[in-house]
């Protein structure tokens, strides 16, 4: 009984002494949709270059394909493979034996996004349909947060991120899908992407932005307004996987990672984000491998579809790169984590189920 006492207060004082300590004042989120582990850490897969699903093989042999996994991924995503490799912490390498799943039983996009955002993966969060999420997730529990109040902010292609995030209970800036941004004081370039989104092509389907308008929107809003925490959603690398177009599935890879080196740089340019700042990168859910076609789908019926990945990168997170720890990570722990990095507890505070944080995010063990 002394020696759980003991354990508990060892516990305790940790965790009272890291949210003193801690060094992370703000926090960028970055989901990729449906972005499999397979091309984060061995880059493009020649079985589906060499299939039906690739149309232009030579042009994206010519591209993507090298000798080895190690500069076949540093090929596709340059900015993971430089600085966060070096300066960060890569979770869900199967290589390695590091494993990340999501937790819910269902592999598809609000489960996964539900799970992300409220700690817990809740089965009545079953379907993508436009259902009002009734769980605290953790950014409303930041915007209520002293310091945090309205700045906090979500940029979304797809259109659910208003149910799954919960907006009218929250009072947050969500914009997602072709949703008119109207901030006051906006800047001419912010008014001019809010006019620009409509005329833009809608590839993808009537609902769902293209990713390079949500990256413009987030970034312009982060400079002019400055959030504490933001989150970004980007979505096409899903759909062109479920269109089996291995070739755009790709370029649009290689052209969030771009997104994401773009928003690092100017964090490491402004004085209030500049070693403030905690950047967490991860995905809603994995996909199939086996058979190759499975590459397409997920979903509970999908074998190995809720393998995932997750990174972070900041001042709070030291510096080990590929994790090679066998403890299975889960997305239902990012929460906690994040707000950890914060110095809040959301376990205590969201009134439900909450995953406990991982710990060698800040530990690097």
């Amino acid at each position: 009984m002394k020696k759980i006492i003991l354990l508990l207060a060892l516990a305790l004082a940790f965790t009272g002494s890291f949210a003193q300590q801690h060094k992370t004042q703000n926090v960028v989120i970055v989901t990729i949709d449906g972005l499999r582990w397979q091309e984060v850490y061995r880059g493009a897969d020649s079985a589906i270059i060499n299939s039906n699903d690739t149309r232009d093989k030579e042009d994206v042999r010519k591209k993507y394909w090298k000798a080895t996994a190690q500069d076949r991924r540093k090929t596709l995503m340059p900015f993971f493979w430089s600085v966060l490799e070096q300066q960060g912490q890569l979770y869900g390498n199967r290589d390695l034996g590091s494993k990340d799943e999501v937790a819910n039983p269902y592999h598809f996009s609000y489960p996964g996004y539900n799970e992300i955002f409220t700690g817990f993966p809740d089965k009545r969060m079953n379907t993508n349909d436009p259902i009002t999420n009734p769980n605290m997730n953790l950014l409303e529990f930041l915007n209520k947060q002293k310091g945090f109040e309205n700045k906090v902010a979500t940029f979304a292609s797809w259109e659910r991120f208003t149910q799954i995030l919960n907006a009218p209970r929250s009072g947050m800036l969500i914009n997602a899908g072709f949703m008119p941004l109207a901030i006051p004081g906006m800047n001419d370039r912010l008014k001019h992407l809010n006019e620009l989104q409509f005329e833009a092509p809608r590839y993808i389907s009537d609902s769902t932005r293209i990713d390079f308008i949500t990256f413009e929107l987030a970034k312009n809003y982060m400079m002019q307004y400055k959030p504490r925490a933001l989150y970004l959603s980007f979505d096409e690398p899903d759909d062109l996987a479920h269109a089996g177009n291995y070739q755009f599935y790709l370029d649009r890879i290689q052209q969030e990672d771009g997104f994401i080196k773009q928003i690092w740089d100017y964090i490491q340019t402004d004085p209030m984000y500049k070693n403030k700042t905690t950047l967490i990168i991860t995905c809603d859910h994995g996909r199939g491998d086996v058979p190759l076609k499975n590459w397409h789908d997920h979903g509970s019926e999908t074998p190995n579809s809720e393998q995932t990945w997750f990174a972070v990168l900041g001042p709070d997170s030291p510096a080990t790169g590929e994790m090679k720890s066998t403890v299975t990570t889960y997305h239902k722990q990012l929460a906690q984590t994040i707000a950890n990095l914060l110095g809040f507890d959301f376990k205590a505070a969201a009134g439900h189920e909450v995953g406990d944080a991982i710990g060698s995010v800040t530990q690097g063990k």
